[in-house]
């Protein structure tokens, strides 16, 4: 077991090579109609009153239908700017409990399934643990300027990367174009590529076999074939992890 370095606190987001209501209305009510006449008698009365009624409808309808289109409007841009407030309100209350319950929320699938995750720092590190780690800053640099990483509060400016650990010191780690094999053991879909998702090459470590020295873990993440990893950074301080990530949501 190695004991891991407690770094701050920061957002997990993807790190692949293929770079996560209340609608007030306003109620137009409709004036009543003018009151008509009354009072006439016969059926010259009688018509008389229904043509009033007729006229007034009539000249009634055209304002109606001049004022709708712009109460139409008004309440959808109310509705809009409702539905803005209420993201917002509602990113700001996420924002404050993942600070509160130290919650991470990854979106990649790369190395275990998007969710929210928890981050347990001082941890032990075993192999296959899910931790959230800071690349070195060499690494880091690349991963940000070929848009592998994202901003973030890692030395380097980066966001801390979400991988397993996948050979721990003492370990003998193979890598061929088509595999990862650790300890003897195979490793399904850890094919290298050669070049990222818009074609560019990628650098990536020296075939063969080698150990694991002693400080060092290698970090993989072999669900999504994007996957940036040391397959082809190779190993990275374990002082650079910091914790483990444990599943509060996954989909």
């Amino acid at each position: 077991m190695q004991a891991v370095s407690q770094w701050g606190r920061a957002s997990v987001v993807g790190q692949d090579k293929g770079n996560g209501s209340l609608r007030p209305v306003a109620y137009d009510f409709l004036r009543p109609l003018p009151a008509f006449s009354e009072g006439h008698s016969g059926s010259h009365g009688v018509i008389v009153t229904r043509t009033a009624q007729t006229a007034s409808a009539t000249g009634t309808a055209p304002r109606l239908a001049r004022r709708n289109p712009s109460g139409t409007f008004g309440r959808s841009v109310r509705r809009i700017a409702n539905a803005a407030l209420l993201t917002l309100i509602a990113l700001a209350v996420c924002v404050g409990l993942g600070s509160l319950f130290n919650l991470r929320i990854t979106l990649t699938d790369s190395s275990a399934p998007a969710g929210v995750y928890r981050l347990v720092a001082g941890a032990p590190v075993r192999r296959g643990t899910l931790v959230a780690a800071c690349l070195p800053q060499m690494i880091a640099r690349e991963g940000l300027t070929r848009g592998y990483l994202r901003r973030g509060d890692c030395p380097a400016g980066a966001e801390p990367v979400a991988k397993l650990t996948g050979a721990l010191p003492g370990d003998i780690v193979k890598v061929e174009p088509d595999s990862v094999v650790v300890n003897s053991v195979s490793f399904p879909h850890s094919r290298t590529a050669g070049r990222d998702s818009i074609g560019r090459p990628l650098r990536h470590v020296s075939w063969g076999a080698r150990q694991v020295s002693g400080g060092e873990v290698w970090l993989f993440g072999f669900n999504d074939r994007r996957s940036w990893d040391s397959r082809y950074f190779g190993p990275v301080p374990l002082t650079t992890i910091r914790g483990s990530l444990k599943p509060i949501l996954t989909w």
